[in-house]
C-alpha cells in the first residue's frame, strides 16, 4: 500500500517537475515527497526485519506445522508500529527541505527546485537538531535503511538454516509444510535482493556527493538525484508484483478477490455442496474417537444430499 502511495503521489510530481521545471504544489511537495520516500524505505526496512523474525520463529517452533494463525489485531498492531516508527524517523525530512528559485544558465528563465537547507525561521533548538540530522543523514541513511535490513535478513536466514540442519525433528515435518516454508523464505530473500539492488546506487551517490560535491556541477547532482528517485519508483513497482508471484497463497487470494470483483460474489452451488459433503465426511470420521454410537442415517438424509 505504501508503494502504491509513492507511485500515485511522488512519481507524477517528479515527472511534472522535470518537464515544466516548476514544482507541483510548491513548497509542500518539496517537503512531502522526501518524507514519503524516506518513510517508504523505513516501512520496507522494518517489514523485512519483522518477516525475518517471523521466519525464525517458524523454524524454531517445536510444532511449526500446527502453529495457530496469528490474529488480525496482532498483525494490525505490528503494522501500526512499523508505519508509525517509519513516519516518525522521517519527520526531519519535512523540516530539512525547502523550495528555492534560480535562473537557468541556458535560457535565463527562473526555475524552481528543492534544496536541502533548514529554514532559518525554525526555533533554535529545532534548527540545531535538523542541522545535526543533515550532517549525519548520509551515514544514518546508509546504516538504517541499507545495512540493517540486509544484514538482519541474512542473519535470520543463516540462523534458521543452521537450526533446521541440526534439528532432527525437521525431517518429520510434512512435505507440504516444508514447501510452504521454502516459498516464504525465497520470497523474503527476493524482496531483500530487489531492495538492496535498488538502494545501492543511491547510497553510493550519497557517499560520493558528500566528499566530491564541490567538484560536481548542479546539473550532475540533479541527474544523480533523479536516477536515485527512479530506482525507488522501480522498487515500488516491482515489489508488489514479486510478492504476488512468489508468495502463492497471497497471489491466489489476490486473484480470487479480482475474480470476485469482476464476476460478482454470488454463491457457488457446486462449491457449497462440496463443502457440505466434506464437512459431513469430517464429522463421520471424527466420531470414532468418541464413546457414543454412530448416528443413524436419518439425520444425514435431512441435509438434502443426493445420497
Amino acid at each position: 500500500f505504501w508503494d502504491f502511495l509513492i507511485l500515485f503521489f511522488c512519481l507524477p510530481v517528479v515527472i511534472f517537475n522535470e518537464i515544466t521545471k516548476k514544482r507541483l504544489l510548491g513548497d509542500t511537495s518539496c517537503r512531502i515527497v522526501p518524507f514519503m520516500e524516506v518513510s517508504s524505505l523505513g516501512v520496507t526496512t522494518f517489514s523485512l526485519c519483522a518477516l525475518g523474525i517471523d521466519r525464525f520463529h517458524a523454524a524454531t517452533s517445536p510444532q511449526a506445522s500446527t502453529r495457530p494463525i496469528e490474529q488480525c489485531q496482532s498483525i494490525i498492531a505490528k503494522l501500526a508500529v512499523i508505519w508509525v516508527g517509519s513516519m516518525t524517523l522521517s519527520v526531519p525530512e519535512i523540516l530539512l527541505w525547502q523550495l528555492a528559485q534560480d535562473a537557468s544558465p541556458v535560457s535565463g528563465v527562473a526555475m524552481e527546485y528543492c534544496t536541502m537547507k533548514p529554514s532559518s525561521n525554525l526555533p533554535e533548538s529545532v534548527y540545531s537538531l535538523v542541522l545535526t540530522y543533515q550532517n549525519a543523514r548520509m551515514w544514518w541513511y546508509f546504516g538504517c535503511y541499507f545495512c540493517l535490513p540486509i544484514l538482519f535478513t541474512v542473519s535470520c536466514q543463516l540462523v534458521t538454516r543452521r537450526i533446521r540442519g541440526t534439528d532432527k525433528k525437521s525431517e518429520c515435518r510434512g512435505t507440504k509444510h516444508g514447501q510452504c516454508e521454502g516459498h516464504l523464505n525465497c520470497t523474503i530473500i527476493a524482496l531483500t535482493v530487489i531492495y538492496g539492488l535498488c538502494t545501492t546506487p543511491e547510497n553510493v551517490c550519497n557517499i560520493v556527493v558528500a566528499y566530491m560535491s564541490p567538484d560536481m556541477s548542479k546539473q550532475t547532482l540533479d541527474l544523480l538525484n533523479l536516477i536515485n528517485q527512479f530506482f525507488l519508483f522501480f522498487k515500488c513497482s516491482v515489489t508488489p508484483v514479486l510478492l504476488l508471484c512468489l508468495c502463492r497463497p497471497l497471489g491466489q487470494a489476490f486473484m480470487d478477490c479480482c475474480c470476485c470483483c469482476c464476476e460478482g460474489c454470488g454463491p457457488d452451488t457446486a462449491s457449497s455442496e462440496g463443502s457440505a459433503d466434506s464437512k459431513l465426511k469430517t464429522e463421520m470420521s471424527s466420531s470414532i474417537f468418541f464413546d457414543k454410537p454412530r448416528e443413524t442415517p436419518q439425520p444425514l438424509l435431512a441435509l438434502g444430499t443426493p445420497c
